[in-house]
């Protein structure tokens, strides 16, 4: 550690956080990243302050190590969609190479995705490190990823030390930048000297099956752990995003060692071997809509019903039909929450109609006739928001949530929340905020994935996962899969 009377150390830090669908229509835009963050300086700091996020790891970071210097340049997330816009993606590298372009730098830090994707660009994320590497060819570089991430095999001979979510649903993103940033400090100072090793042979991943809590995942993230001590640094397994549909798509492991390219291969390969070994264990029971409806009226007290194929962090565009009309045609009798659909147009209608209006509408299956026609419902209007919420629950706690204005509908014993803008539904704060009562609802019918049980599985008796035509759905075989990979069988 650098005597507070020396020279300060500085650093430089820059986020793009951004998860693309090749299969949604709906492109990301400047107005997306806006939305969701777009800052930059102590603007971005400020509001990262106190949340469960990477940048909140900064602040912490800082904190501790007066003695060193902080220059945060964009930090860009967005919530998951189609492919950026090209002019969005380079106005964002343009920037952060010339905020880092002049002056001595002692160390940069990148909080990144790994699965993004733009119109013309299948791998962004490492096309900016290409870029600060060559830009600063000596100084060290960090990196701290989704577990979700695509990894090109080169990226370990361009960064100096990278760390993945160990946890899904993602709670523990202020504890890996955390770890990459002492990492990247030990690195700095002259500590350690990371060497990185990578397996990745095309494998791809249903992620239905990938959470922390149990299953493969947890056997993975656990061997890895164990894996982790001198002269090993780090192990982190990436699962995966296929829905990106990019050159690198498939499940990975990267691992670090002190001074000691061989032992992080050797980490590196223990690690895969065992993933590939479980591969198979990925998979769920693929069950249609109107079969997780009906499990779920068998079971007593709140319980839930997910459709990943439409999951808004999944590149969901909130717009598929069929597990509304699965749950509109199960008739059932009690309080039901349908949550939610993207509809600008079925919103401004019920502006205009006002309170206790009654209404036709035509929901779900306007953005494309790929996932199925538009349900036709009688709806009451019964409340409106302007759709901005702070998270309360574990994923990403205390940050601040903009779906754009919203409306409550009522068909019968079914409220359908409908919004301006594509909208996760994976924190109470979002139910709360429409004034739902969950001790008094029954049955949630949700477009959601595992990120949806960090907050939920404790109040739900259970929760019931269905496939269902979408741009992610659990049946990788149905998607035209571009590259050539290997999925397991």
């Amino acid at each position: 550690m650098a005597h507070p009377s020396g020279p300060r150390k500085r650093l430089g830090v820059a986020r793009l956080w951004y998860e693309g669908n090749a299969f949604c229509p709906i492109p990301a835009t400047r107005q997306d990243f806006e939305r969701r963050e777009w800052r930059k300086g102590a603007d971005a700091l400020q509001a990262a302050q106190g949340t469960a996020t990477e940048l909140a790891a900064v602040c912490d970071f800082m904190q501790a190590r007066p003695d060193w210097e902080l220059v945060v340049s964009r930090c860009a997330s967005a919530l998951p969609s189609g492919p950026i816009d090209d002019t969005l993606f380079e106005t964002f590298a343009a920037e952060v190479l010339e905020d880092f372009r002049h002056g001595h730098w002692d160390a940069l830090y990148l909080s990144l995705h790994g699965a993004g994707i733009t119109s013309r660009r299948d791998a962004p994320e490492l096309e900016l490190v290409k870029a600060l590497r060559a830009a600063h060819p000596g100084v060290p570089i960090a990196a701290s990823f989704d577990m979700h991430a695509n990894h090109a095999p080169e990226l370990v001979h361009l960064l100096d030390i990278a760390c993945g979510y160990r946890t899904y649903p993602h709670i523990d993103m202020r504890e890996t930048a955390a770890r990459t940033l002492d990492l990247l400090r030990r690195t700095t100072e002259g500590d350690i000297r990371p060497l990185g090793a990578m397996r990745h042979e095309g494998l791809f991943l249903s992620s239905a099956n990938m959470r922390t809590d149990s299953g493969p995942m947890a056997a993975l993230q656990e061997l890895a752990l164990s894996l982790v001590q001198a002269p090993v640094l780090d192990v982190s397994v990436y699962g995966g995003f296929a829905y990106a549909n990019s050159s690198n798509i498939g499940a990975s492991v990267m691992a670090w060692a002190d001074g000691d390219g061989e032992a992080a291969q050797n980490a590196a390969d223990r690690v895969y071997a065992e993933l590939a070994r479980r591969a198979h264990e990925f998979d769920i029971p693929l069950i249609s809509a109107a079969e997780g409806i009906a499990m779920a009226l068998k079971t007593p007290g709140l319980v839930a019903v997910t459709d990943p194929a439409d999951n808004p962090l999944s590149g969901g565009i909130g717009d598929t039909p069929t597990l509304l009309r699965a749950l509109l045609d199960a008739g059932p009798d009690f309080p039901c929450v349908f949550a939610s659909l993207a509809d600008a147009a079925v919103l401004r209608a019920a502006q205009a109609a006002g309170i206790g209006a009654v209404m036709e509408v035509q929901l779900g299956g306007k953005q494309t006739p790929l996932y199925g026609e538009p349900v036709a419902l009688t709806v009451q209007v019964e409340r409106f928001t302007g759709g901005r919420y702070t998270n309360t629950g574990p994923m990403e706690h205390g940050s601040t949530v903009d779906c754009g204005q919203t409306v409550v509908l009522r068909a019968g014993t079914v409220q359908v929340i409908v919004s301006e803008h594509v909208a996760s539904c994976n924190d109470p704060a979002f139910f709360a905020l429409h004034g739902i009562d969950m001790a008094a609802t029954r049955l949630l019918c949700v477009k959601a994935k595992n990120h949806f049980r960090a907050a939920f599985a404790p109040l739900c008796q259970a929760i019931v996962d269905i496939d269902a035509p979408g741009p992610a759905c659990l049946n990788l075989a149905l998607l035209p899969l571009g590259r050539q990979h290997t999925q397991h069988s």
